[in-house]
């Protein structure tokens, strides 16, 4: 299993960030099985960072085996979705962009990708039109929706398709909304979809 993830797929994120350029192809990135932390397990901030960032997304399960998959049937890779955490050690990540190296080891670290409790493509009548949402400690903190996304989610599959092989029970983290910020010991993170909640854990 995978956990494959899109950088920069909402443009008032991008802004708040501070990203001007304008992407032509989804910025992908991966993370390692090692990052899945799953079943409501709390969160531990690791030592090496001072800011870790909640970044809330919506997270496709892939379902079929696929190769050079045409985005008109992408969407039949894919039978799940839920609400996941993409975890950035944000100072980290700066400091490795200053130097010009790569940062996989800012958004790669163990349980760095939370993911909660998955449901069924078929119950929404469009899986481009879903609002997403983060609350901490009951006050909503982030929220989005798919709509808004620069690289919808056919395409990053079959764009991602043409370089790997998808497999079952591999993770698509689809980008995060404006409103990232940090956590701290004793947040309480809840995250939904359409109203439900399908993510539910705590930070120690």
């Amino acid at each position: 299993m995978k956990i494959i993830a899109v950088g920069m797929n909402y443009a008032q994120h991008n802004k708040e960030l501070g990203h001007t350029l304008i992407n032509k192809e989804p910025v992908i990135f991966m993370k390692p099985d090692s990052a899945l932390l799953k079943d409501s397990k709390p969160f531990f901030i690791p030592d090496f960072s001072k800011q870790v960032d909640y970044e809330t997304e919506l997270v496709v399960r892939i379902n079929r085996l696929g190769k050079n998959i045409a985005p008109r049937f992408a969407h039949r890779y894919y039978d799940a979705v839920t609400v996941g955490i993409d975890f950035t050690a944000r100072d980290l990540q700066r400091q490795f962009r200053a130097e010009g190296g790569p940062w996989e080891l800012c958004k790669g670290f163990d349980n760095s990708a939370a993911v909660g409790t998955f449901v069924s493509v078929d119950r929404f009548k469009d899986i481009q039109n879903l609002n997403f949402c983060l609350k901490i400690d009951d006050a909503e903190v982030q929220k989005g929706n798919t709509a808004d996304m620069l690289f919808k989610i056919d395409d990053i599959i079959s764009y991602v398709s043409q370089f790997m092989t998808l497999k079952i029970g591999d993770l698509l983290f689809t980008g995060t909304p404006v409103g990232v910020g940090p956590v701290s010991v004793g947040q309480h993170l809840e995250g939904y979809l359409e109203e439900e909640k399908l993510l539910d854990f705590y930070i120690r």
